[in-house]
Parts: C-alpha cells; sequence; structure tokens
C-alpha cells in the first residue's frame, strides 16, 4: 500500500495532467481516480472535496512554474538579459507539445465566478508573475510601469499561443519589450543588444 505522501503525489500528478489537458469541469474524481491507481475512498481521506483537489493543484503549479520562470532567467549574466529571456522562457513553455496556455486563466475561466479560492489562486499567480517582473526592472533602473507593460505583453502572448497552437507570440512579445525597453533606457545602462 502507497504511504500517504505517495499517494498524495500520485493524485496530484493525475489530477494536473487531467485538468490541464481537458478542462476542470470535465475531469470528475472518478478519472482522477482511474488514472492515479488510488481508491475514491483514499482519494476523498486526502482531498474531502474536488475544490480542495483543484487548488493544491493550483498551489503546486505556481510554484513549479515561478521556480522554472526564475531558474532560467536569473541564469542570466546581466541585468539587462534577464527580461528579455523572460520571453525566451515563455517560448520554450509555448513549445511543449501539451501547452494548453496558463492553467490559471483557464482555470479562472472555468470556477472564478463560482469559487471565490480559485479566483484568489489565479491572481495570486498573476500577482507573483507581476512583481517577478517589477524586480527585473527595478533591478534595470527603468521605470516602474514598465513593469505593468511587461506583464502585459506576456500575459496576452500566454493567451495568443494557446489560441493559435504557436510559440510565435512570445518571440513577437520579446521585440516589443525591446521596444519598451529601448523607449525606457536605465540610467547609464547600455541598451539592450540583437
Amino acid at each position: 500500500m502507497l504511504d500517504q505522501e505517495t499517494a498524495r503525489e500520485r493524485a496530484l500528478e493525475a489530477a494536473e495532467e487531467l485538468f490541464y489537458s481537458r478542462g476542470i469541469q470535465a475531469v470528475g474524481m472518478d478519472a482522477v481516480r482511474n488514472a492515479s491507481g488510488i481508491s475514491l475512498k483514499r482519494l476523498y481521506r486526502l482531498f474531502p472535496s474536488k475544490e480542495e483537489l483543484v487548488l493544491e493543484f493550483l498551489r503546486q503549479r505556481d510554484s513549479r512554474w515561478q521556480r522554472a520562470l526564475a531558474s532560467y532567467v536569473d541564469a542570466q549574466p546581466r541585468t539587462e538579459e534577464r527580461i528579455a529571456a523572460v520571453f525566451d522562457w515563455l517560448y520554450k513553455w509555448f513549445s511543449e507539445p501539451d501547452y494548453r496556455g496558463c492553467a490559471f486563466i483557464n482555470s479562472f475561466g472555468e470556477l472564478g465566478a463560482v469559487s471565490p479560492e480559485v479566483a484568489e489562486q489565479a491572481r495570486h499567480h498573476k500577482k507573483a508573475f507581476h512583481d517577478y517582473l517589477a524586480g527585473l526592472v527595478r533591478a534595470s533602473g527603468r521605470p516602474a510601469e514598465l513593469a505593468d507593460q511587461l506583464a502585459l505583453l506576456a500575459e496576452g502572448a500566454i493567451i495568443t499561443a494557446a489560441i493559435f497552437g504557436t510559440p510565435e507570440p512570445a518571440h513577437q512579445a520579446r521585440e516589443a519589450a525591446r521596444f519598451l525597453m529601448h523607449t525606457h533606457p536605465g540610467p547609464d545602462l547600455p541598451e539592450l543588444r540583437r
């Protein structure tokens, strides 16, 4: 028999794959049971409601997504390159074969009107991303409003890539970000190189 933590991880892995690929409302707890191999009784002991499973799926995805982005971007040696690297990372994400857009936008669209907790998780994720961009902008010495503009570019690229099934919006948003950075140069910082 699986220990508690292993069973929980297995249930969350199955839920994430199903919720992200099919949508939250289309997936019942029976489907999670079948995909995870965990009995329905045990699944409900781990997560007393589907909403609790959804919220934990969103929390884990948020944490993993933020770490992956920061790991990629923070590896860039120059502050200037880090802002552009956000869009390079988005391109890699959009290029994944199972890319279906942002799980937080998707979950907000499905459940935001009826679940304040899901809506809050989506807001938390978007705010954390915006705060990360704001930190990059601050480090570059540029005005704070640039972070708002970069966030809108990134969010637009995330949605457009999902709808059209192409990673190219990341490159287009990167070029727009370069233009914005050129119009808001940092103090005594060289312009971003092509």
